[in-house]
């Protein structure tokens, strides 16, 4: 095998990150943009010691599971890897996937996961998209030459692997209408008054970001401009614009970060008009979300995930409820009927101070929120002050929890333990730490993330006798 060489190949399987791959005499071979079962010619363009990896020709026999893709940048964008597979495909995938990392990282055999939920909505159906800023636009090899095209403007995605410059985007079919076209005129605005975007390698402009957040619920939007300054003439220009042509934008916020940071979380804001955040529903549950806030990127299958949650936690109204890693309170809240008293645990200042806006909005005063790290915090302190745990419900980020807060876990023996996480290899591993005290009694996958890889893991563990 070498570089450059042409090979006709049967797809086999999906692997990880949306890719598939296929063997040739034990050696794997990894692919995009195919689907297993089917024939193909690809041609190699990079080779390990284990693997290569491989670029699509054409397809020679094609799946029953094929679909048309609905977006003109499928194929160079990064974000939706798999609008070109059957959504029904897409769920036995993504139930797979739980599974093969319940087998293969956790070590556990025999336990039964149920299918997929789907998501209500496959298309539209994000609360919030966040597109970079760049001098340098990424294009196909097609339109390198096309001069229409500004190289030294992009606004949009990243391409995969490319970091230093951004694929321009003219529409994303994952947030809904005027999602596209304020996008589109924050770019014309910005190129006819030379706004300068930002270079990651020389680490300097004054365009980050662009966020846009909308209330799936309430149809609330929101649009956040990140920047590394705060100029006043050029916000309020585009403050004109924003509210002659869009009046559907309830506030914007232009959010002000620095250096060479990234994490729009860490971002300063100013308010430019309106009141700086939206709000969202959950079922009766009213929540505030501000600029720098994480709320669930699927607010209606959010609805599936929480009862879920609700379910698996059996609470009982004596019962004392930590969730760790709680965010703005929302799983808290929306729990909080069932238990005696919930402790909520976050990071975040603002995260915080959201959750006790939250909980006042909703009328909820059995709610208490401490702000620290879980892994931390966790200590017999905040145990003595707030009670011990009946049952402890993690919903961490992906590289998942943290060792020592499983040890503290172990050390309070909840008598349940829901894990929510979208990341099953993550949440897996962690739960193999846990299956010293814990049995697993229920895993769901539920899909927060059409036309994507990504799926979202539910488990139930239960305490040993």
């Amino acid at each position: 095998m070498r570089i450059d060489e042409e090979i006709e190949l049967i797809v086999d399987k999906f692997a990880d990150k949306g890719k598939c791959l296929s063997r040739i005499d034990g050696f794997v071979i990894f692919m995009e943009g195919v689907i297993p079962g089917e024939k193909v010619k690809v041609r190699i363009h990079k080779i390990k010691k284990k693997y290569a990896e491989a670029r699509l020709i054409s397809i020679i026999e094609t799946s029953p599971f094929r679909i048309e893709p609905r977006c003109i940048h499928f194929g160079y964008c990064g974000g939706c890897k798999w609008q070109h597979v059957s959504y029904e495909c897409q769920l036995k995938t993504k139930r797979q996937s739980v599974s093969d990392a319940l087998i293969n990282i956790g070590g556990f055999k025999g336990i039964d996961i149920q299918d997929t939920i789907p998501s209500p909505d496959i298309y539209y159906y994000r609360t919030k998209m966040e597109f970079s800023f760049s001098d340098r636009s990424w294009l196909p090899k097609q339109e390198i030459l096309n001069k229409s095209n500004n190289s030294n403007f992009a606004l949009g995605l990243h391409a995969p692997s490319q970091f230093s410059s951004v694929l321009d985007i003219k529409e994303c079919h994952l947030q809904k209408s005027p999602s596209s076209e304020i996008l589109n005129k924050i770019r014309q605005i910005a190129i006819e008054n030379n706004w300068e975007p930002w270079n990651c390698v020389k680490k300097q402009g004054y365009l980050k970001h662009l966020v846009i957040r909308v209330g799936m619920q309430t149809g609330e939007l929101m649009v956040n401009l990140i920047t590394t300054t705060y100029d006043h003439s050029c916000i309020k220009i585009l403050k004109k614009e924003l509210q002659s042509n869009f009046p559907e934008i309830t506030t914007f916020v232009n959010s002000i970060l620095p250096g060479n940071s990234q994490n729009a979380f860490d971002a300063e804001y100013k308010i430019i008009y309106g009141s700086g955040f939206i709000y969202d529903r959950i079922e009766n549950y009213r929540f505030e979300i501000k600029p720098n806030a994480f709320f669930q990127s699927n607010t209606l299958q959010a609805e599936f995930l929480y009862n879920l949650a609700k379910k698996y936690a059996e609470l009982k109204p004596s019962d004392i409820l930590y969730d760790l890693y709680c965010g703005a309170g929302t799983i808290s809240i929306f729990l909080s009927s069932l238990a005696k008293k919930v402790v909520g645990v976050d990071m975040s200042k603002d995260a915080i101070r959201s959750a006790y806006t939250n909980i006042a909005h909703n009328n909820v005063n059995n709610c208490i929120f401490v702000c620290g790290d879980a892994m931390k915090i966790l200590t017999k302190e905040i145990v003595n002050n707030y009670g011990e745990p009946d049952v402890i419900v993690v919903d961490p980020p992906r590289p998942g929890i943290h060792r020592r807060l499983i040890e503290d876990i172990l050390q309070l023996r909840p008598r349940c333990l829901v894990y929510i996480s979208c990341n099953p290899m993550t949440q897996m591993r962690d739960i193999a730490m846990l299956g010293s005290s814990y049995s697993i009694e229920a895993i769901q996958p539920i899909d927060m993330f059409p036309q994507t890889y990504h799926v979202e893991s539910i488990a139930k563990l239960i305490l040993r006798v």
